[in-house]
């Protein structure tokens, strides 16, 4: 078990007179009324206010013509996220780089920090990664509402019209249906697994050869966390903008 970082306990000290007795109201009563708020979401929450923070930053220095290393960094960040949303999505795509790049960017700080003394990668727990996959699981269905209508997003999960005879269309709609719907909400259980897993796997892993093998060893594994965060970053924008894409797609 983890003992409660400094971070968490700042915050349970700030706001644990509210947070438990609405844990309460709602049916979850905490363990502890003096410390309801776990690491991992005091995590998430620094992340919160780490992002906040740089968006402050970054607009009190914005510059076009003198532009600083972190507005380079930010802008190629976004020009990427714009360029991979244009390749999967197409038209229109430019609504979606906001979304798709604060989902990045949250999974790769989640990822990262860990690595920094006295902190703890929220990723490698399970609400977290599910968290993150209900927030882009309901944006992209929101998307396919938005663009074609209740009726004409649900109509997209029936497969499409094989023939002209009425009767086989409902039978296929029928049978693809609930097909369909298991495979969109089983997407909730691969985004969140997947980060889950691989950052677990790099959480536990640092832990166990940083306390058996020379210094040298786990900067190696250190290494392979950070590749690790940024590859599962991708993936969080790389999905979620493919999911949009099926979300938004126009039937031919």
């Amino acid at each position: 078990m983890h003992s409660e970082l400094w971070f968490t306990a700042l915050l349970n000290k700030l706001l644990a007179g509210v947070v438990s007795p609405f844990l309460a109201a709602i049916g979850v009563a905490p363990h502890d009324p003096a410390h309801p708020i776990p690491n991992y979401v005091a995590m998430e929450v620094f992340v919160i206010l780490l992002i906040l923070a740089g968006v402050f930053v970054l607009r009190s220095q914005l510059s076009v013509e003198n532009p600083g290393k972190f507005q380079h960094i930010m802008e190629v960040a976004v020009e990427f996220v714009r360029d991979l949303a244009h390749e999967i999505i197409g038209h229109d795509s430019q609504r979606y780089v906001a979304m798709l790049g604060t989902l990045g960017l949250a999974v790769l700080i989640s990822n990262v920090l860990g690595l920094i003394p006295s902190m703890q990668t929220p990723t490698g727990h399970i609400e977290s990664t599910l968290g993150f996959a209900v927030a882009a699981f309901l944006f992209y269905n929101y998307q396919g509402f938005r663009h074609h209508g209740p009726l004409g997003y649900l109509k997209s999960f029936c497969g499409p019209t094989v023939s002209s005879n009425l009767i086989a269309t409902l039978l296929m709609a029928l049978l693809m249906f609930p097909v369909e719907v298991v495979s969109n909400v089983f997407r909730l259980l691969s985004l969140s697994v997947r980060l889950y897993a691989n950052m677990f796997v790099g959480e536990l892993l640092e832990h166990v050869f940083g306390s058996l093998v020379p210094i040298f060893v786990p900067a190696l594994v250190m290494g392979l966390h950070v590749f690790v965060s940024f590859i599962q970053a991708y993936i969080f924008i790389l999905l979620p903008a493919v999911y949009l894409s099926m979300a938004v797609a126009e039937e031919h």
